[in-house]
């Protein structure tokens, strides 16, 4: 089965405490490493991380809501599509300053 994957969303400038915050999920942090070599659907998420689909799409969004996953469709042979989520990032750099906290995410496309 070939496929083929569309972007279709895209992000704000994500809050720095938000990112951290979805870090400290470990559903989340799972959905980052399956997503990091390919766009993977919610019910791929769902089996890769034995989590109920409510809990996956939950996480989904705050990873969304937080620039960390980006939304695509992708596209079968058959002409079928589905949504499918892929990471945005690579590396994600945190510095604590006395200004308070600042987090960097060079992007996969860098």
């Amino acid at each position: 089965m070939s496929m083929q994957a569309s972007d279709t969303r895209t992000e704000s400038t994500p809050d720095p405490s938000a990112q951290l915050d979805v870090l400290g999920d470990e559903c989340a942090r799972m959905i980052l490493v399956a997503t990091s070599d390919g766009p993977k659907t919610a019910k791929e998420l769902t089996k890769r991380t034995d989590s109920s689909s409510a809990t996956v799409y939950r996480r989904i969004n705050n990873l969304l809501e937080s620039g960390l996953l980006s939304e695509c469709v992708r596209f079968d042979d058959d002409g079928s599509h589905t949504t499918a989520y892929e990471a945005t990032i690579e590396t994600l750099e945190v510095q604590i300053q006395a200004d308070g906290i600042d987090v960097s995410m060079p992007t996969t496309d860098e």
